[in-house]
């Protein structure tokens, strides 16, 4: 079996009882950053329930060598827990890439529901949820940004963005979607927790010289009214 397990986006609260038990029951946990997943496992004193679990790291750089040996272990009869830097597995990491050859090798795959920041960006930020589309990070390119920002005509799109690149989207969208509404959602369940909301023009000019730090989520909705 393996699992895709649900961690928490920030607040270590948001986990459920379902993953907690997952992880204090599986043979092998592949964490993207085993450091991250280590505060989880110490904070709920998993491996005091499970000693013998074994923790592997599984992310872009060795996606190719460690599905392979995650397989075997799977073929094996080993249980398996795959987890994220941060919420859900699968946006913007390589879960896919895994749970595509565990189909292939007939092996059961279950996920372990929690949270996942575009979804938890777009539930707070009081833009349309009919229909959106989830793009991942903007294009490091200004040309390619540009492009794809001027290609949005409806719905609620939602992006990731760095503290470092957040002010150039900011003046993307100014150019190309001056009256668009839209909102940034910064450092979501933790202190300094923040949603940004208003007309990309107008947020541009107010946050042009300031620093936004912290992870970041941008939704954009060309056609909503303020």
């Amino acid at each position: 079996m393996l699992y895709i397990v649900s961690t928490p986006i920030g607040n270590l609260e948001d986990i459920t009882y379902r993953a907690v038990r997952v992880l204090s029951e599986v043979d092998v946990l592949a964490a993207e950053d085993t450091r991250r997943t280590a505060k989880i496992l110490n904070h709920y004193k998993i491996r005091e329930q499970n000693p013998s679990l074994r923790t592997i790291s599984y992310n872009d750089h060795n996606k190719e060598g460690r599905t392979k040996q995650i397989i075997s272990l799977l073929l094996d009869n080993k249980t398996v827990a795959l987890t994220s830097d941060a919420g859900t597995p699968g946006i913007n990491d390589p879960c896919f890439y895994l749970v595509r050859e565990a189909l292939k090798n007939n092996i059961t795959v279950s996920p372990i529901p929690g949270p996942t920041s575009p979804i938890s960006a777009l539930v707070s930020s009081g833009l349309p949820t009919d229909r959106f589309t989830y793009y991942g990070f903007l294009p490091k390119k200004s040309k390619a940004r540009q492009d794809l920002l001027s290609s949005i005509t409806t719905g609620t799109s939602i992006f990731l963005e760095s503290p470092h690149r957040i002010i150039k989207a900011l003046k993307a969208l100014s150019e190309t979607l001056p009256d668009s509404t839209i909102c940034i959602a910064r450092e979501m369940t933790k202190v300094h927790e923040e949603f940004i909301m208003g007309i990309a023009s107008e947020i541009y000019e107010r946050y042009k010289s300031k620093v936004l730090r912290g992870e970041i989520v941008l939704l954009v909705s060309p056609k909503c009214k303020k």
